[in-house]
Protein backbone atom coordinates (compact mmCIF):
# COMPACT_ATOMS: atom_id res chain seq x y z
CA UNK A 1 0.00 0.00 0.00
CA UNK A 2 1.24 3.75 -0.62
CA UNK A 3 -0.04 7.14 0.75
CA UNK A 4 0.41 10.39 -0.59
CA UNK A 5 0.45 13.75 1.62
CA UNK A 6 -1.03 16.81 -0.60
CA UNK A 7 0.89 20.03 -0.01
CA UNK A 8 -0.74 23.63 -1.05
CA UNK A 9 1.23 26.97 0.06
CA UNK A 10 0.06 26.99 3.53
CA UNK A 11 -0.21 23.77 4.35
CA UNK A 12 1.80 23.39 8.12
CA UNK A 13 0.99 19.54 9.00
CA UNK A 14 1.85 17.87 6.13
CA UNK A 15 5.22 17.07 7.52
CA UNK A 16 3.17 16.02 10.52
CA UNK A 17 1.50 13.47 8.59
CA UNK A 18 3.68 11.97 6.85
CA UNK A 19 5.82 11.26 10.19
CA UNK A 20 3.09 9.36 11.11
CA UNK A 21 2.45 7.21 8.15
CA UNK A 22 6.10 6.27 7.56
CA UNK A 23 6.70 6.00 11.19
CA UNK A 24 3.98 5.18 13.18
CA UNK A 25 2.04 3.16 9.98
CA UNK A 26 4.94 1.86 8.70
CA UNK A 27 4.33 2.23 4.95
CA UNK A 28 5.28 4.11 2.15
CA UNK A 29 4.54 8.02 1.57
CA UNK A 30 5.20 10.66 -0.65
CA UNK A 31 4.27 14.51 -0.27
CA UNK A 32 2.18 15.15 -3.28
CA UNK A 33 2.43 18.89 -4.92
CA UNK A 34 -0.80 20.71 -5.48
CA UNK A 35 -0.39 21.00 -9.26
CA UNK A 36 0.47 17.29 -9.52
CA UNK A 37 -2.50 15.11 -10.92
CA UNK A 38 -1.09 11.86 -11.68
CA UNK A 39 -2.40 9.34 -7.93
CA UNK A 40 -2.55 6.72 -9.72
CA UNK A 41 0.02 5.01 -7.55
CA UNK A 42 -1.39 5.77 -4.52
CA UNK A 43 -4.19 3.39 -2.55
CA UNK A 44 -4.99 6.52 -0.17
CA UNK A 45 -4.50 10.63 0.07
CA UNK A 46 -4.31 12.78 3.24
CA UNK A 47 -5.40 16.62 2.62
CA UNK A 48 -3.23 17.91 5.98
CA UNK A 49 -4.16 20.90 8.26
CA UNK A 50 -2.47 24.37 7.66
CA UNK A 51 -3.84 27.62 5.78
CA UNK A 52 -3.82 26.91 2.07
CA UNK A 53 -3.51 29.99 0.19
CA UNK A 54 -3.40 31.85 3.38
CA UNK A 55 -7.39 31.18 3.99
CA UNK A 56 -8.07 34.22 1.96
CA UNK A 57 -11.91 34.05 0.85
CA UNK A 58 -13.04 31.13 2.53
CA UNK A 59 -10.66 28.65 4.59
CA UNK A 60 -10.05 25.80 1.17
CA UNK A 61 -11.82 27.91 -0.88
CA UNK A 62 -8.98 28.93 -3.21
CA UNK A 63 -7.75 24.89 -3.03
CA UNK A 64 -10.49 23.30 -4.29
CA UNK A 65 -9.69 24.81 -7.54
CA UNK A 66 -5.85 23.10 -7.84
CA UNK A 67 -5.19 20.95 -10.35
CA UNK A 68 -4.53 18.17 -8.05
CA UNK A 69 -8.36 18.85 -6.55
CA UNK A 70 -10.32 17.11 -9.78
CA UNK A 71 -7.86 13.68 -9.30
CA UNK A 72 -8.76 13.54 -5.47
CA UNK A 73 -12.17 13.66 -6.83
CA UNK A 74 -11.91 10.82 -9.58
CA UNK A 75 -9.70 8.83 -7.08
CA UNK A 76 -12.79 9.36 -4.76
CA UNK A 77 -15.32 7.93 -7.14
CA UNK A 78 -13.51 5.34 -7.97
CA UNK A 79 -13.16 3.95 -4.30
CA UNK A 80 -9.97 4.54 -2.80
CA UNK A 81 -9.49 6.79 0.38
CA UNK A 82 -9.36 10.07 0.99
CA UNK A 83 -8.66 11.87 4.83
CA UNK A 84 -8.84 15.55 5.24
CA UNK A 85 -7.47 16.79 8.32
CA UNK A 86 -9.24 20.44 9.71
CA UNK A 87 -8.12 22.67 6.51
CA UNK A 88 -8.68 19.18 4.32
CA UNK A 89 -11.65 18.91 5.78
CA UNK A 90 -12.47 22.70 4.74
CA UNK A 91 -11.10 21.98 1.39
CA UNK A 92 -13.74 18.43 0.71
CA UNK A 93 -16.80 20.37 1.57
CA UNK A 94 -15.60 23.41 -0.64
CA UNK A 95 -14.65 21.26 -3.15
CA UNK A 96 -18.29 18.86 -2.85
CA UNK A 97 -16.37 15.81 -1.42
CA UNK A 98 -18.52 15.87 1.67
CA UNK A 99 -21.62 18.11 2.35
CA UNK A 100 -22.20 21.47 4.60
CA UNK A 101 -19.68 23.89 5.18
CA UNK A 102 -16.95 24.95 8.09
CA UNK A 103 -17.51 28.98 9.05
CA UNK A 104 -16.00 30.98 11.58
CA UNK A 105 -15.73 29.34 15.58
CA UNK A 106 -18.75 30.57 17.62
CA UNK A 107 -16.70 32.80 19.65
CA UNK A 108 -14.63 34.16 16.25
CA UNK A 109 -11.40 33.14 18.05
CA UNK A 110 -8.65 30.64 16.79
CA UNK A 111 -8.67 27.61 19.11
CA UNK A 112 -5.34 25.38 19.84
CA UNK A 113 -6.28 22.85 22.58
CA UNK A 114 -6.78 19.55 23.58
CA UNK A 115 -10.29 18.18 22.98
CA UNK A 116 -12.68 14.87 23.59
CA UNK A 117 -14.41 13.24 20.36
CA UNK A 118 -16.33 9.81 21.01
CA UNK A 119 -16.61 7.32 18.18
CA UNK A 120 -19.70 6.94 16.46
CA UNK A 121 -19.84 4.22 14.12
CA UNK A 122 -16.72 1.89 13.91
CA UNK A 123 -18.63 1.32 9.97
CA UNK A 124 -16.20 3.01 7.97
CA UNK A 125 -12.60 2.63 7.14
CA UNK A 126 -11.18 5.32 9.64
CA UNK A 127 -12.59 3.44 12.61
CA UNK A 128 -12.65 -0.03 12.45
CA UNK A 129 -9.93 -0.48 14.74
CA UNK A 130 -11.97 1.65 17.34
CA UNK A 131 -14.88 0.93 19.91
CA UNK A 132 -18.34 2.33 18.75
CA UNK A 133 -18.72 4.86 21.56
CA UNK A 134 -14.90 5.65 22.31
CA UNK A 135 -13.77 8.87 22.98
CA UNK A 136 -9.92 9.79 22.25
CA UNK A 137 -8.18 13.38 22.90
CA UNK A 138 -6.69 14.94 20.26
CA UNK A 139 -5.55 18.83 19.39
CA UNK A 140 -7.70 21.23 17.66
CA UNK A 141 -6.28 24.32 16.07
CA UNK A 142 -9.03 25.86 14.23
CA UNK A 143 -10.32 29.96 13.40
CA UNK A 144 -13.19 28.17 11.13
CA UNK A 145 -14.07 24.79 12.70
CA UNK A 146 -17.96 25.52 13.05
CA UNK A 147 -19.68 22.46 10.67
CA UNK A 148 -22.65 23.94 9.62
CA UNK A 149 -25.40 22.28 7.17
CA UNK A 150 -29.18 22.13 6.88
CA UNK A 151 -31.52 20.18 8.11
CA UNK A 152 -31.92 17.75 5.33
CA UNK A 153 -28.39 17.47 4.89
CA UNK A 154 -28.23 16.60 9.14
CA UNK A 155 -31.02 13.82 8.65
CA UNK A 156 -29.30 12.44 5.92
CA UNK A 157 -25.85 12.59 7.74
CA UNK A 158 -27.54 10.67 11.15
CA UNK A 159 -29.64 8.45 9.38
CA UNK A 160 -27.03 6.88 7.28
CA UNK A 161 -24.60 6.55 10.25
CA UNK A 162 -22.12 9.24 8.61
CA UNK A 163 -21.24 10.85 11.41
CA UNK A 164 -18.24 9.69 12.72
CA UNK A 165 -17.11 11.54 15.83
CA UNK A 166 -18.60 14.30 17.92
CA UNK A 167 -17.52 16.42 20.68
CA UNK A 168 -17.84 15.09 23.93
CA UNK A 169 -16.33 15.50 27.57
CA UNK A 170 -14.36 13.07 28.88
CA UNK A 171 -16.79 10.35 30.10
CA UNK A 172 -18.06 10.65 26.38
CA UNK A 173 -21.33 12.82 27.16
CA UNK A 174 -21.77 15.02 24.43
CA UNK A 175 -23.04 18.42 25.43
CA UNK A 176 -23.09 21.93 24.61
CA UNK A 177 -20.20 22.59 27.35
CA UNK A 178 -18.12 19.86 25.17
CA UNK A 179 -18.50 21.77 21.70
CA UNK A 180 -15.90 24.14 21.08
CA UNK A 181 -16.76 25.76 18.28
CA UNK A 182 -20.49 25.45 17.57
CA UNK A 183 -20.49 22.80 15.72
CA UNK A 184 -23.97 21.52 14.60
CA UNK A 185 -24.98 18.64 16.31
CA UNK A 186 -21.56 18.56 17.90
CA UNK A 187 -19.97 17.21 14.75
CA UNK A 188 -16.13 17.13 14.63
CA UNK A 189 -16.51 14.49 11.77
CA UNK A 190 -18.04 12.75 8.44
CA UNK A 191 -18.17 10.68 5.66
CA UNK A 192 -19.61 10.94 2.48
CA UNK A 193 -22.08 8.12 1.41
CA UNK A 194 -19.26 5.25 -0.02
CA UNK A 195 -17.50 5.88 2.97
CA UNK A 196 -14.17 6.17 1.39
CA UNK A 197 -13.55 10.15 2.73
CA UNK A 198 -13.66 11.43 5.58
CA UNK A 199 -13.46 15.13 7.01
CA UNK A 200 -11.69 15.21 10.48
CA UNK A 201 -11.49 18.70 12.10
CA UNK A 202 -9.43 17.55 15.15
CA UNK A 203 -5.82 16.63 14.38
CA UNK A 204 -4.98 12.94 14.96
CA UNK A 205 -1.69 13.25 13.43
CA UNK A 206 -0.63 15.06 16.52
CA UNK A 207 -2.07 12.83 18.88
CA UNK A 208 0.38 10.22 17.71
CA UNK A 209 2.83 9.78 20.44
CA UNK A 210 2.58 9.62 24.40
CA UNK A 211 5.65 13.01 24.13
CA UNK A 212 2.83 14.85 22.52
CA UNK A 213 0.02 14.76 25.38
CA UNK A 214 -1.84 11.84 23.66
CA UNK A 215 -1.72 8.59 20.94
CA UNK A 216 -5.93 8.45 20.22
CA UNK A 217 -4.86 9.34 17.19
CA UNK A 218 -2.89 6.71 16.07
CA UNK A 219 -5.69 4.06 15.42
CA UNK A 220 -7.32 6.31 12.88
CA UNK A 221 -4.47 5.59 10.78
CA UNK A 222 -4.07 2.16 11.66
CA UNK A 223 -7.92 1.74 10.90
CA UNK A 224 -6.94 2.48 7.44
CA UNK A 225 -4.04 0.75 7.17
CA UNK A 226 -5.80 -2.27 7.97
CA UNK A 227 -8.49 -1.38 5.85
CA UNK A 228 -5.77 -1.12 3.24
CA UNK A 229 -4.11 -4.33 4.07
CA UNK A 230 -7.02 -6.18 3.48
CA UNK A 231 -8.14 -4.72 -0.04
CA UNK A 232 -4.76 -3.41 -1.77
CA UNK A 233 -3.53 -6.84 -3.41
Amino acid sequence: MKFGVIVFPGSNCDHDAYHVISKHVGQPVDFIWHRDTDLSSYDAVIIPGGFSYGDYLRAGALARFSPVMNSVKKFADSGRFVLGICNGFQILCEAGLLPGALIRNRDLHFICEHVNVRTETIDSPFTNELTRGSVLRIPIAHAEGNYVCDDATLDELQNEDRIVFRYCDRAGNVTAESNPNGARDNIAGICNRGRNVLGLMPHPERACEDLLGSSDGRDIFRSLAATLAAVVV
